[in-house]
C-alpha cells in the first residue's frame, strides 16, 4: 500500500427533510385536523479514528464523501427518517483543516474518536407542529435546510514513543528490523527509505506493576527518510516526513561513528540537531537519547575516528544524555539499547526526565 501522509477531500452532509402539509380525513368526518409530520435530521459526516491504518492512501482516490438527507415527514404526525451518517476511517495521528482559511477543525489521536466536519441540515417543520390555541388549521410548513459543506486537508503525523532521526545511511532502517517486526527496506546506498516505517519493540514487563507505577509492554518506533543538511528547508527526502517526530515522545538520534562520508560524530549529531530545530523548536526540545550504530566496524577503522567517538562520548556523559553503541549485524548492545529506551520512556512519561538533558 503507498504510503500516502497529505490529501484533499469534500464533505456534504444531508439535507433535512421537508415537513409534511397535511389534513386528517375520514368518512364523513373532513374536519379531524393536521397531522403533517416532520423531516427527518441529515445525516453528518465524521472523522472516526483507526487503529493499525497508518497511511490517508484509502482516501487519496475518492476525493467527494456525503452523507444521506433526511425522509420527508408523512401523515398521520410520522416523522422523516433521519439521514444516514457518513462515517470516514482515519489513521491516528490525522489533523484536520479546512482548505479554504487552514483553521485546524480537530485533531484524531485515539481509536474510536469522532469529529464532526459537517453537521446534517435541519429538519423542516409539518403544520401540525404549527397548531395553536389561535391556528387551529394551520396551512404552514417548512422544508429541510441543506447540510454543511467543507473541503478538507488532511495531514496525517504518525503516533509514536520513539522516533530515529540520522543521515542517510547511518543504520536506522536495519535498527528497526532488529528492534521490532518491521521489515523496512535495506540496501548498502542512501536513501533507500523513501517512506515512514512503523515498528512495535515488544518490552516484557512481567505481571507485576512496576516500582514507577507505568507497565510498559510495548514501544511504537518510527523510522523517517535520512536528513541532509538543509532538510528542514526541503532538501532532500526527509524535510516531507519531519512532521511525523513531531508526535514521538522520545527521539533517538542514530549516528554512524564510523562512515567514511559522512563528518565526524560529533558534527553529524549537531547536524541533525540543528536540522530539527531549524524545522521546529518544540521538536528541538524533546527528550533525546544517542544511539552509535555499526560497533562491528570498529576494528575495520582508522584510531582517529575512535578518538573523536571517544571524545563525543565524554561530551555526552558530562551533559547526562543518555548514549548506546550498538551493532545491527551481530546484536552487540540491543538488548540495552531496549532497555534504555524504556527507561527513558517511563521517565518521561512520569515527568521525570532530566532537565539537563538538552542539545550540545
Amino acid at each position: 500500500m503507498k504510503f500516502i501522509d497529505q490529501t484533499e477531500i469534500h464533505v456534504s452532509a444531508g439535507r433535512g427533510g421537508d415537513g409534511m402539509l397535511s389534513f386528517r380525513t375520514a368518512r364523513n368526518m373532513p374536519k379531524l385536523g393536521p397531522d403533517g409530520g416532520n423531516g427527518g435530521i441529515g445525516g453528518s459526516v465524521y472523522l472516526v479514528g483507526k487503529k493499525g491504518q497508518n497511511t490517508l492512501s484509502s482516501l487519496r482516490y475518492r476525493q467527494l464523501y456525503r452523507a444521506a438527507d433526511g425522509g420527508k415527514g408523512g401523515t398521520n404526525n410520522k416523522t422523516g427518517k433521519t439521514g444516514a451518517h457518513k462515517v470516514i476511517h482515519v489513521p491516528l495521528g490525522t489533523v484536520v483543516k479546512n482548505r479554504e482559511d487552514g483553521s485546524i477543525l480537530g485533531e484524531i489521536l485515539e481509536a474510536g474518536q469522532k469529529l464532526a466536519v459537517a453537521q446534517g441540515g435541519r429538519r423542516g417543520y409539518g403544520n401540525l407542529h404549527y397548531v395553536s390555541a389561535t391556528n387551529r388549521a394551520p396551512r404552514q410548513m417548512t422544508h429541510g435546510q441543506k447540510g454543511e459543506s467543507r473541503s478538507l486537508c488532511l495531514e496525517l503525523k504518525l503516533l509514536a514513543d520513539v522516533g530515529f532521526a540520522g543521515l542517510p545511511n547511518a543504520g536506522k532502517s536495519t535498527l528497526l528490523s532488529r528492534l521490532s517486526a518491521a521489515r523496512p527496506k535495506v540496501a548498502d546506498y542512501p536513501f533507500t527509505t523513501l517512506v515512514p516505517n512503523l515498528g512495535v519493540m515488544e518490552v516484557f514487563s512481567g505481571s507485576e506493576p512496576q516500582e514507577d507505577g507505568l507497565n510498559v509492554d510495548s514501544l511504537v518506533l518510527a523510522d523517517v527518510p535520512g536528513l541532509i543538511e538543509g532538510a528542514s528547508v526541503g532538501k532532500g527526502l526527509g524535510h516531507h516526513f519531519l512532521r511525523h517526530l513531531e508526535r514521538t515522545a522520545l527521539i533517538s538520534y542514530v549516528v554512524d561513528p564510523y562512515s567514511l562520508t559522512d563528518p565526524d560524530p560529533a558534527l553529524a549529531l549537531a547536524q541533525l540537531q540543528r536540522e530539527l530545530a531549524d524545522y521546529s523548536a518544540e521538536l528541538a526540545m524533546k527528550p533525546f537519547v544517542v544511539v552509535f550504530t555499526k560497533k562491528d566496524m570498529q576494528t575495520w577503522v582508522e584510531s582517529e575516528r575512535e578518538t573523536h567517538l571517544h571524545e563525543l562520548c565524554q561530551e555526552l556523559d558530562r551533559r547526562k544524555t543518555p548514549w548506546i553503541q550498538v551493532s545491527s549485524i551481530d546484536g552487540t548492545g540491543l538488548a540495552n539499547l531496549k532497555n534504555m529506551l524504556v527507561q527513558e520512556y517511563c521517565l518521561l512519561k512520569n515527568g521525570k526526565i532530566n532537565e539537563e538533558v538538552k542539545g550540545i
